[in-house]
């Protein structure tokens, strides 16, 4: 591992960006961030009982910050070299002058790492491998002696076909050319189950590598959870608790009053009766069963639609419900105001090659050797837009029109095939009200940041599309400089919302693609989208819950070739 400084990364990186397995870019050079049993002991606890249950952990801790909190600890990856001017390929090790990171062999020149990996969808990696890709045969020579690699670009083109291998021993020179086919490594290295972020590698893996370029966003896909701080454990109180827990988790039922009344005396905001109804709600999680993630958007529905009212100035979580302009009235149930949310990320392993997705039985690459029984996570906070819309209206949308059936239907049967493909088990289904909720949300959400102030990239999106469910949350959960200045949930104020949401509603009946985008019987990722492009709704990565999928204009606002599919017709 390395024992110097090598780069810098924020905090929230180095839980989704940069986590655990991923490989970390560092001016020339290339690292892997090691697993959690390496983590410095001062990475700081963060508490949201809620997730944990669910990921079945006791707590989360953050990566340590500032200049005495520890680094995180990275090792060199990949090791297979060359040298650009005497194009030797090989180990770190042999190519190096004196644990440098220059050629022995050419002052001066430094060794760059190896554009290549290769990696399995159970999240193993390991180098490419040169040696057997030269030889044609699946056989452990790369220390051999009298094999010595080296590679060369020709510099005709940037192709594969361009970059040339070939090996002292004689054999006839071969390129990358097809290396990065599905197929092209069998025969040539099978698995090794090589777990470079942790301590062991598999003992068996019988899945088959594939080639990817060490840079490419396939190398690494993060595995995250989230949920949002919500009543009581979004309160003062239960901040009290999280600050004493080490104490409060000790002392008996019979005797919390008594230890209560002196320890909150001098918290502002924070009552013995609130300390101890937390404290039941702890007690009560232990015996509950593990939550599943439809469970927690449920408890977040119920709360978002319930409201808090003013609140503390020590609550996380502050929802306010707001009036409704007349002229949406009979589209919208409720608009609040959410003007403080705290959000908990947590990393739970990552895959590589392709995603995870839910359902999926496809185990996740572990973040440690053991169960340590905490994962890593940031908490944000930041302020939002709570919009339900009425029951009513999208129930008879749903249910009483074909058009939305049958366009659902064409995004499920290409997430059949999807399936197929990857030999995944079926999916869950997506409804009509999911592809219109989560379309108008990526809506609304362009149309707020164009008011707020706000770059797209810094708002996020949470649909609430369960039967009986059709709410969209619109939110700041950034740990940058743009998180939470107040100008967003301002917007849900009567006369302001209400011309946002019409202007929302307006802006998506056009797109200047059309009408290659409104007949698109199938685009984006897989075909998951039908009427979507980079023009009308498709977001930044990192605002979207669903890598920009399952999305569909006209399901909202219809078009001339299918006018009855619109949840808003015109």
């Amino acid at each position: 591992m390395s024992a110097k400084k090598i780069g810098e990364a924020r905090q929230s990186q180095l839980v989704t960006t940069y986590g655990v397995g991923s490989l970390f870019p560092s001016v020339d050079q290339s690292f892997m961030v090691m697993g959690t049993d390496y983590w410095p002991r001062t990475s700081p606890q963060l508490d949201e009982p809620r997730l944990a249950r669910a990921l079945g952990v006791h707590h989360f801790r953050t990566p340590s910050v500032g200049r005495d909190a520890g680094d995180m600890p990275v090792m060199r990856f990949p090791l297979t070299h060359y040298c650009p001017n005497c194009h030797r390929l090989g180990a770190i090790q042999k190519l190096q002058d004196q644990q440098t990171m220059f050629c022995k062999r050419c002052p001066g020149t430094r060794l760059v790492p190896s554009r290549f990996v290769a990696c399995c969808d159970a999240g193993h990696i390991e180098d490419f491998p040169y040696w057997q890709w030269v030889h044609a045969r699946d056989e452990d020579g790369r220390d051999a002696k009298s094999h010595e690699l080296s590679l060369r670009i020709r510099g005709r083109s940037s192709s594969l076909s361009d970059i040339v291998i070939g090996c002292s021993c004689g054999v006839k020179p071969k390129s990358l050319n097809g290396s990065f086919g599905k197929a092209a490594l069998m025969g040539i290295r099978s698995c090794s189950g090589h777990r470079p972020w942790l301590e062991t590698d598999s003992p068996e893996c019988d899945r088959p590598l594939r080639t990817l370029q060490r840079g490419s966003s396939n190398v690494w896909f993060g595995s995250m959870r989230s949920t949002i701080s919500i009543p009581p454990w979004s309160t003062a109180a239960s901040s009290f608790v999280e600050k004493h827990w080490v104490v409060l988790e000790h002392i008996a039922d019979a005797a919390l009053a008594d230890v209560l009344g002196p320890m909150v005396e001098n918290h502002r905001g924070v009552t013995a009766q609130a300390v101890q109804a937390v404290m039941a709600q702890r007690r009560g999680l232990a015996g509950r069963s593990v939550p599943t993630d439809a469970e927690l958007r449920a408890d977040e529905y119920t709360a978002l639609c319930t409201g808090t009212g003013q609140g503390s100035a020590l609550d996380t979580f502050i929802c306010e419900p707001e009036r409704i302009g007349s002229g949406i009235a009979d589209l919208v149930e409720q608009v609040s105001a959410v003007g403080r949310l705290r959000e908990v990320r947590a990393l739970e392993g990552f895959s590589r090659v392709t995603p995870h997705v839910p359902d999926d039985l496809r185990p996740l690459a572990p973040l440690s050797e053991g169960t340590p029984g905490w994962l890593p996570a940031i908490e944000v906070h930041g302020e939002g837009i709570f919009v339900r819309l009425r029951e009513e209206l999208v129930a008879e949308w749903e249910e009483d029109r074909p058009e939305p059936s049958r366009r659902a239907g064409s995004i499920n049967a290409a997430q059949e095939r999807r399936d197929a493909d990857f030999d995944r088990p079926p999916a869950s289904p997506v409804s009509p009200r999911t592809l219109a909720l989560h379309t108008f949300s990526h809506m609304l959400l362009d149309e707020l940041s164009l008011h707020a102030g706000y770059p797209a990239a810094s708002l996020r999106e949470r649909t609430y599309t369960a039967p009986g469910q059709a709410g969209i949350l619109i939110y700041t959960a950034s740990s940058d400089s743009a998180g939470s200045l107040g100008g967003l949930s301002a917007l849900a104020q009567e006369e302001l919302f209400q011309e946002i949401f019409l202007a929302a509603i307006e802006r998506g009946r056009w797109c200047s693609s059309d009408p290659v985008c409104a007949e698109s019987r199938g685009s984006g990722a897989d075909n998951l989208n039908l009427a979507a492009c980079h023009a009308c709704v498709l977001l930044p990565e990192t605002s979207c819950e669903n890598r920009n999928v399952f999305l569909d204009r006209v399901c909202v606002v219809g078009s001339q070739e299918f006018p009855g599919a619109a949840l808003f017709p015109g």
